[in-house]
């Protein structure tokens, strides 16, 4: 069973990011909700990250956050197909 089909769990949610500006990561949530992502300081200092998170914004990309914290994950990336 993937994560997103089990209903016992709801710390993961997909986002898509539509706005990168250094700090800030905005993204929009699969409901609707623009949330501030929280990102680690090893993250900020990073500019291949920067540059990577700027991409996947022009791809349209969705990527999964911690709904709790507002954290990107590493894992159980999706693609958005139009």
């Amino acid at each position: 069973m993937l994560i997103d089909q089990n209903p016992n769990i709801h710390t993961i949610t997909p986002a898509q990011i539509t706005k990168v500006f250094y700090p800030y990561v905005i993204a929009k949530t699969e409901a609707g909700k623009y949330v501030n992502l929280n990102l680690s300081d090893q993250e900020r200092q990073d500019p291949l990250f920067w540059e990577a998170i700027t991409n996947i914004a022009k791809a349209q990309l969705w990527v999964p956050i911690g709904e709790r914290f507002h954290q990107l994950l590493s894992y159980d990336w999706m693609l958005v197909t139009s």
